[in-house]
């Protein structure tokens, strides 16, 4: 069902769309809408309520925060780079965990959607350990529609999860 719900290739309409939305999405690299941000070591950091995340998931939790106010879809750097997830603020995240925070008009949750339905192992850039670069991500080619177009999406996601 997802899968309807996004263009497939070579095609600027998905097979499922909500009536009153006409018009091609538009092609975007990822680079042009979001901010791809690198973690950073925590063991400087005390204690405390703010979440640290690594490719895995949650880890501990520290006194600072790398995003203490933008929400942000978190993608590994090394290891698991297949497995998206969202980063609710105020959170930190290591070295192995990239997070990419939305530069303009996309909803956080319709670029998480996107993350998905990419084939992020196929961008595997090592010979070893999986690993992305922001250069590799920032050149992913996909298909935008308006915000508006994106939240209503958004709703339907929502509800088949």
């Amino acid at each position: 069902m997802l899968q309807k719900m996004f263009p497939k290739d070579g095609e600027k309409v998905p097979e499922i769309r909500f009536s009153g939305f006409t018009g091609d999405w538009k092609q975007r690299k990822l680079g042009e809408i979001i901010e791809v941000c690198s973690g950073r070591d925590y063991k400087h950091l005390e204690k405390g309520n703010v979440p640290v995340y690594g490719t895995g998931g949650y880890m501990l939790s520290v006194s600072k925060a790398l995003s203490a106010d933008k929400d942000a879809v978190g993608i590994g750097r090394k290891g698991t780079i297949d497995k998206p997830y969202i980063l609710k603020a105020p959170f930190w995240t290591v070295d192995t965990l990239f997070y990419c925070v939305s530069k303009e008009d996309c909803d956080l949750n319709f670029i998480f959607d996107i993350f998905q339905n990419i084939n992020w192992k196929a961008l595997d850039e090592s010979t070893g350990v999986p690993s992305l670069s922001k250069a590799v991500i920032n050149k992913v080619k996909v298909l935008i529609p308006s915000v508006v177009e994106q939240i209503k999406n958004r709703e339907i996601f929502f509800i088949i999860r």
